[in-house]
């Protein structure tokens, strides 16, 4: 990113104006829905170049719409495979599936781990398994996310997939069926890429895109503010120029009107970029003309208001300048965005949760609940203690008893204490058993609250998900949308929570 005229920001009048506004910190915390959460410590005045994705990043998709496109699109193309007529009428429930579960394409599961990737709940079809079904075929095992096997939904775009998919299990399984499950599931991804590889889905979606996306007002004033704040900004995304320049377009078209296009909010802009081969391969930049085709010529320097497809993480750094840990990553996909962005390079990362909003209602609508089951676990906790404690007693006292004669009158004393310990310990073990019962109770209706079917996204009964394992590891930073940052000034200190280990 050159000093080049073509790369100048706002005039200086129009930066001094906003700096002098940038410069007065906003009164309180925003609410908890437009907060940004904090992992890594992270000063925003150390960042010189924030970059975003577009898909699920800029552009919010309406996820119920998008849903529904491609699950009828998938049912189509499935038929079309050889499946029965009967998909095309089938019954599914756009609200079954959430990120990061894993398709067991062996069994025909889909499951939930917690971080230590053991399975927590387990559904074939829209059927939840019992603890024994689960049991039997998970073994209390971690399970090894092989690829062979299983396949991580890892992304909002992939719930559609684990919809048709359980769908049509529940459509096909009989007790006389042979169902080759794995083939199924790859049949369904195919399906789905197809639709999205023809464009028949895009064409639908950019011929009413009010529809699909939501236009958040926002947008533009937030790019201007960090654009206004001496950042440099970039476009990074896996669709392709005509769709990026459709959905941009009404995203930020008319926003502002120092911006006389989309192009002008950003720096660089990367289309068709193959995430998250983007950070791991070589490969040079293309320049896209005015008709959507790549030009032949080597790209040797990258131009604001040009757009570009292709090209990789070593080749931008080369052509930019820019690397390491003063480049902040905006995006969705924990994989294709936020993991590989920090395996492979310094640059450090905000990822965009979009049903955080959803997760924080529920937290807050059961306070209470929660708080209660904190409260049964710690009781639970000192029952077990006082247990252990009265059952070594015991075990000391039926020793006494045992091993060599004692005088009649401590004998008796011996037993009488025996008979207290043992009525104590049945006293307790019905405590016990209450309080279990009525925390599992009490923990399965918070699940519910959460998700009908599978709970929090980012927790796994006390412990985190594999997916909130995920944020939590490989996030700098955390929020429901990119216009959260607006809320904040441009040299706002994110300060992570100091992390306490079971000692402390």
């Amino acid at each position: 990113m050159s000093d080049s005229p073509t790369l100048r920001h706002d005039s200086d009048h129009q930066q001094l104006a906003l700096l002098a506004d940038l410069a007065v910190p906003l009164e309180g915390q925003p609410p908890p829905s437009r907060r940004i959460y904090c992992n890594r410590n992270l000063r925003l005045d150390q960042i010189d170049v924030v970059g975003f994705d577009m898909d699920y990043t800029l552009a919010s998709y309406k996820q119920a719409e998008i849903d529904r496109l491609s699950i009828e699109a998938t049912a189509k193309k499935l038929v079309q495979k050889g499946y029965p007529d009967s998909l095309l009428s089938m019954k599914y429930r756009t609200n079954f599936p959430i990120r990061g579960l894993l398709v067991d394409k062996r069994l025909g599961n889909v499951l939930k781990t917690d971080r230590y990737r053991y399975v927590k709940k387990a559904f074939h079809g829209t059927r939840e398994l019992t603890t024994e079904e689960r049991r039997q075929a998970y073994q209390l095992k971690r399970v090894r996310p092989d690829p062979r096997r299983y396949h991580s939904i890892d992304s909002l775009f992939a719930l559609s997939e684990v919809t048709v998919f359980s769908a049509v299990v529940d459509e096909l399984d009989t007790p006389l069926a042979q169902i080759d499950y794995g083939q199924l599931f790859d049949d369904v991804r195919t399906s789905i890429d197809e639709a999205h590889r023809d464009g028949s889905l895009k064409e639908i979606i950019t011929a009413d895109l009010a529809r699909y996306i939501e236009h958040d007002k926002d947008l533009a004033p937030t790019l201007h503010k960090l654009r206004s704040a001496g950042k440099k900004l970039f476009l990074l995304t896996n669709s392709e120029p005509y769709y990026t320049d459709a959905v941009m377009s009404y995203l930020l078209g008319g926003g502002l009107p120092e911006y006389p296009s989309w192009k002008s909010y950003f720096d660089i802009i990367v289309t068709s970029a193959a995430k998250p081969t983007f950070f791991t391969t070589a490969n040079l930049f293309e320049e896209v003309g005015h008709d959507g085709q790549p030009h032949p010529h080597k790209v040797k320097e990258l131009h604001r208001g040009r757009i570009y497809r292709g090209g990789s993480l070593a080749e931008f750094e080369k052509l930019t300048s820019e690397a390491g840990d003063r480049v902040l990553y905006v995006g969705d996909h924990i994989y294709g965005d936020v993991l590989r962005a920090k395996k492979e390079s310094a640059w450090r990362t905000l990822m965009i949760i979009q049903e955080l909003t959803d997760e924080l209602t529920a937290m807050e609508r059961l306070s209470a609940e929660i708080a209660r089951v904190d409260k049964l676990e710690e009781r639970l906790a000192a029952l077990q203690d006082g247990l252990r404690g009265r059952q070594a007693m015991l075990k000391a006292v039926q020793r006494s008893l045992d091993e060599k004669p004692a005088a009649r009158e401590r004998e008796v004393e011996l037993e009488a204490a025996r008979q207290r310990l043992k009525r104590g310990i049945d006293r307790i073990r019905v405590q016990a058993k209450a309080v279990e019962a009525e925390h599992g109770e009490l923990e399965a209706e918070v699940e519910r609250a959460f998700h009908p079917f599978w709970g929090s996204a980012l927790k796994a009964e006390s412990e985190l998900s594999s997916f909130g394992e995920q944020v939590e590891r490989y996030a700098c930073l955390y929020t429901d949308r990119v216009t959260n940052l607006l809320r904040y000034t441009a040299g706002h200190y994110f300060r992570g929570p100091r992390h306490r280990m079971a000692h402390e």
